[in-house]
């Protein structure tokens, strides 16, 4: 019985959980920066970045190795005692080495100075504050694709809405019509006008249903959330309207305001690193270096008793300083500064083509903010009009002297300016936000 009661908690627990998937564009966003894929693998490269830094630091620590060696001779070279002048040695022979050799090793060696050592690590440094710029980007960028891809979800949704509207009127417009036909005040011809243009509205309600489920699978998509799970928009127009306040028309563009901007500046830095690198390239290595050999070896005498007995610890050790000074490199570092230097020149291209880019695209989106100002006014003013035609023409044909053709020309006409004013208000709001994208706010 406890089980069973576990089981229905759960499932309400889980049931509840997806009920509440009503989302907001700012829930949305925060959603895409825990679980988008490009999220993560910035992230990544973040921790990949630190352990570079571990990677090339280790190669300044002092390095320590350890080995062991064995040598057996098959055959092994001897001169005849008799030309050495030995009296009374016959055809023997006197070898040098011995048949069975064990050797050890055990060596330590500290990098002291390296200037390309040294380059690297302020290198890998400059690389982790590039790749922690790199995700600012990428979180920046998908919070602007998360918002592009809930806008075209609000708009839809109010068109929806304000369909629902539409054929709820012209429904009971119809109901009425055809109450007052089979009184016999009516023609069948009205009630056939209204009913096509009813069953017109619900075929589009139909299709923009649709396409709705379309954009919003997009957003999910953006989000890093799996497709099927169900949600809905917790915004709509008028709220993020109120959100994005008034247009900022008169801040100068700050580029330090862009991630992407930083981003390139710091690739910039890491160019100019491998400039000085090159410029150089005469630089010493100095490596310090220390060596213990503990050797054995055993065989010695005649090929007849040179076996495993009779080892002989024969032990070595060592200890030095190798200073290493390059002369020439048959023109190789000059090639690579040289290359170096058209990197750098490139980047200071491309900084160039970005600052450009961002003033172009602050300049669009306020004169696009200023075009879709006077688009809704002007649709607010159609609008107004379209309303009190429609209105006009209804209460004419209640009363008997409109037609219903009257009415579904001013039921289309409302329609189209109904579309029209939120096509417009959908505009001042993208322009809203291209501003603040823009200007990296």
């Amino acid at each position: 019985m406890q089980r069973l009661t576990l089981f229905f908690s759960l499932s309400f627990l889980v049931q509840f959980a997806n009920a509440q998937q009503n989302l907001s564009l700012e829930d949305c966003v925060q959603y895409a920066l825990t679980n988008n894929p490009e999220i993560k693998t910035a992230q990544l490269q973040i921790t990949d970045a630190d352990w570079r830094i571990k990677e090339n630091l280790s190669t300044g620590l002092p390095q320590l190795s350890a080995g062991i060696t064995y040598t057996g001779f098959l055959q092994r070279a001897g001169i005849p005692a008799s030309a050495l002048g030995f009296p009374g040695a016959g055809d023997g022979k006197v070898v040098f080495s011995p048949v069975h050799n064990l050797g050890g090793e055990v060596k330590l060696s500290q990098l002291i100075f390296n200037n390309s050592f040294l380059i690297a690590l302020r290198a890998a440094k400059y690389y982790r504050q590039y790749v922690e710029n790199q995700l600012a980007s990428a979180k920046f960028t998908l919070r602007n694709k998360v918002t592009d891809a809930y806008l075209p979800a609000l708009l839809i949704s109010e068109n929806l809405q304000t369909l629902d509207k539409n054929i709820g009127n012209l429904d009971k417009l119809l109901n009425d019509t055809r109450a007052i036909t089979k009184a016999g005040f009516a023609e069948q011809l009205d009630v056939d006008r209204l009913d096509l243009s009813l069953s017109n509205l619900r075929s589009e309600r139909g299709n923009l249903a649709r396409q709705r489920e379309i954009v919003v699978d997009a957003l999910k998509f953006t989000m890093g959330m799996p497709v099927g799970e169900s949600i809905s928009l917790a915004d709509n127009v008028d709220k993020l309207m109120a959100t994005y306040t008034d247009a900022d028309m008169t801040t100068q563009l700050n580029p330090m305001n862009r991630p992407e901007y930083i981003t390139l500046l710091k690739g910039r830095e890491l160019s100019a690193l491998q400039v000085s690198l090159y410029t150089k390239p005469w630089m010493p290595t100095i490596a310090g270096f220390a060596q213990w050999s503990p050797g054995y070896q055993a065989g010695f005498g005649s090929s007849s008793n040179a076996g495993f007995n009779n080892w002989y610890y024969i032990p070595s050790a060592v200890a030095g300083l190798s200073v290493s000074i390059p002369i020439y490199d048959g023109g190789g570092s000059k090639a690579k500064k040289q290359r170096a230097i058209i990197s750098l020149q490139t980047v200071d291209i491309q900084k160039q083509m970005l600052e450009n880019a961002f003033n172009l695209e602050l300049e669009s989106a306020r004169k696009q903010f200023q075009n879709a100002t006077e688009r809704v006014a002007n649709q607010q003013k159609n609008l107004d009009l379209a309303q009190r035609i429609y209105d006009t023409t209804k209460t004419k044909y209640s009363a008997g002297v409109g037609s219903s053709f009257e009415v579904t020309q001013a039921e289309q006409g409302l329609y189209a300016a109904q579309q029209a004013v939120m096509t417009a208000r959908f505009d001042l709001l993208t322009a809203k936000v291209s501003i603040k994208k823009a200007l990296g706010l």
